[in-house]
């Protein structure tokens, strides 16, 4: 890439030298983010697995399509908001593991722009993120997906791998017929327009990590999808939850207060954590306070990681009023002290 991203324009010294390395700094420097979970899950407002949860059949669950709307979804606001609450990237939810995606792809007409939304939500923000200088990192689940046909399977990967189905689902390929290596090219062929279609991109956050650990986890073929990022954008980090192979460039354990990094650990490292009373919009659960959110940001950024920290948007797509007050009032409060020390 011949010109410097704009979230990394403060580091234009070391990003001529290294790309990686000066975006693993400005992750270290830049202390909070902004998670996104938005997707189908949030129409029924019920947990982003509610699919799973409730065992609702592929073909039954694809029907919320036809009511993705997201017209309240203003990725503008959205970063504006992530400006004043002192935070310096957004993650967003790309595609869940119920496998709608947000984007344009070529790979699936199970996307928002076939959808009556017909927009591209990634785009709209990527957008917003280059404007404002925000880092636009994008949540993608790797190693889970309830829909695609060859996607791993319980009978290898375990039970949190499909949805328990009794009689088991139709829409799913079963030994001899699964293979692997036809859903992991779908997943090459998705980042790969993730990466060349968006402007600059700060990490992708790999989810599903529990899938592949629960079996054969070298037969992802973690390493060679690395190595193919970091080709298509030289500044991209990847992270993969704790980490899968140790090669990931920094470690984002999931709601671990108590986290501490290895010893001699020089990575980069989150927590992330969320608003609510789960990831996606879960109706009727009270959000967190600012003092709350105020603890969790001493218990990261006070140890020396960032605060990824996550609001579920309403069904149409806006942002949770409660959440809102709570992110705005964290920020006031660190501009006026500067973020927490350990304590």
């Amino acid at each position: 890439m011949s010109s410097i991203p704009s979230f990394l324009e403060n580091y234009a010294t070391q990003y001529k030298e290294d790309p990686r390395q000066a975006c693993r700094q400005w992750l270290r420097d830049a202390k909070y983010g902004m998670f996104i979970h938005y997707g189908l899950y949030s129409l029924l407002g019920r947990h982003e697995w509610v699919q799973y949860r409730e065992k609702i059949r592929v073909a039954d669950y694809a029907t919320l399509q036809q009511y993705f709307l997201a017209d309240a979804f203003d990725a503008e606001a959205i970063a504006d908001l992530a400006v004043r609450a002192e935070m310096k990237y957004i993650c967003l939810t790309t595609r869940h593991h119920d496998s709608f995606c947000l984007w344009d792809t070529a790979q699936t007409t199970f996307n928002s722009v076939v959808a009556p939304c017909g927009r591209d939500l990634v785009w709209a923000l990527a957008e917003a993120c280059e404007e404002r200088a925000l880092g636009l990192c994008l949540y993608y689940s790797h190693g889970r997906d309830w829909r695609h046909p060859h996607a791993p399977n319980n009978d290898k990967y375990g039970p949190t791998a499909r949805p328990q189905y009794d009689p088991p689902e139709a829409a799913y390929a079963v030994t001899p017929a699964h293979n692997l290596r036809i859903y992991l090219d779908f997943v090459r062929e998705q980042l790969t327009e993730l990466l060349t279609q968006y402007g600059p991109v700060a990490s992708i956050w790999l989810d599903g990590i529990g899938t592949p650990r629960a079996g054969d986890w070298q037969a992802f073929r973690c390493q060679e999808l690395y190595d193919h990022l970091r080709v298509l954008q030289p500044q991209v980090l990847v992270a993969y939850k704790d980490g899968l192979t140790g090669t990931e460039d920094y470690l984002a354990p999931e709601m671990n207060w108590d986290f501490e990094p290895p010893d001699r650990e020089d990575r980069p490292w989150e927590l992330c954590g969320h608003l609510g009373g789960g990831w996606g919009y879960t109706a009727g659960m009270p959000g967190r306070s600012p003092e709350e959110v105020w603890t969790m940001l001493r218990q990261s950024v006070g140890k020396g990681g960032n605060l990824l920290l996550n609001t579920g948007p309403l069904p149409d797509g806006a942002i949770d009023l409660g959440d809102e007050k709570t992110l705005l009032e964290v920020g006031r409060r660190i501009r006026h002290e500067g973020f927490p020390h350990p304590g």
